[in-house]
């Protein structure tokens, strides 16, 4: 998922040409925030998760 996240990252960039190198450093904060708050989204889902599955092996 990272690497196709990655690739549209570099098609996009390469689709504006900023000389600068700026425009890539952004887009790889960018990208990496976006990564944070997908690990940090599927950690909750995990564990609300194995809360309610928890809870269902209880009550077996």
């Amino acid at each position: 998922m990272l690497s196709k996240i990655n690739e549209a990252l570099v098609w996009f960039a390469s689709r504006h040409e900023r000389e600068d190198g700026q425009a890539l450093a952004e887009y790889g904060l960018l990208l990496a925030l976006i990564a944070v708050v997908c690990i940090l989204a599927l950690t909750a889902l995990g564990l609300a998760i194995a809360g309610t599955l928890s809870s269902i092996t209880g009550s077996l």
